[in-house]
């Protein structure tokens, strides 16, 4: 095996194994393998010549994991704030490196307007919920997420576009747990898979998408 594939290994391993300690209530099992997904992520994108803002996105993520393990405030906010930069690079990252613009403006016209009713909607009615010194910080992320997530669809397509679903998705229930709203059973699980996938499909769809843009000036170089 090719150490690109050994690393993918060792992430699909480390991935089931934080979601089955999840599933099964072992705080421990989660403690351990959580910090390690975002590392082998970007070591793994570091092999295949990701671009250094992907590489930089990923590791804040990392940041905010390690962080969000603790259930303090400043530990929230903290990683909140890791995350928030991270998102930072990920539209960074697809306005220096995205498809033609004017294409982007066609495909995105309704993606935009999906989007911006999401927002609109779930933030309004998680605001009275959150604790107030979190409302401005979770609104100011909210926005971001959003934006990212948007110009994952409009500018790299869909395999990137599921990714930023997901990331709503999974942050969206974060947020719901901290404004107290009904959440399923074992929340933690379904935020970790639907975050480790929303990763995965980001670097997936990002590198798929620059191999083959990449590939007509290989050919005519050569």
């Amino acid at each position: 095996m090719t150490i690109s594939r050994l690393l993918l290994a060792a992430l699909g391993l480390t991935a089931l194994a934080d979601l089955a300690s999840l599933a099964a209530g072992f705080d421990a099992g989660h403690t351990v393998a959580k910090p390690l997904l975002m590392p082998l992520l970007a070591v793994y994108a570091a092999r295949s010549g990701a671009p250094r803002l992907l590489i930089a996105a990923l590791l804040c993520g990392w940041g905010g994991d390690v962080l969000l393990l603790s259930d303090a405030e400043p530990a929230f906010l903290a990683g909140m704030a890791c995350f928030a930069v991270g998102h930072v690079c990920y539209i960074a990252l697809f306005q220096l490196h995205g498809t033609d613009q004017a294409k982007a403006r066609a495909r995105g016209a309704f993606l935009g307007g999906v989007y911006t009713l999401v927002l609109v909607s779930t933030l309004p009615s998680l605001w009275a919920d959150l604790p107030a010194d979190l409302r401005i910080p979770v609104a100011g992320y909210s926005v971001l997420l959003t934006v990212m997530a948007y110009q994952a669809t409009a500018l790299f397509g869909r395999l990137a576009g599921t990714g930023g679903v997901l990331f709503v998705l999974s942050d969206t229930l974060i947020a719901a747990g901290v404004a107290d709203w009904p959440l399923p059973p074992r929340p933690d699980f379904w935020i970790m898979l639907t975050y480790i996938t929303a990763q995965f499909l980001l670097v997936t769809g990002i590198l798929k998408t620059l191999e083959v843009r990449a590939a007509p000036t290989a050919a005519v170089t050569a």
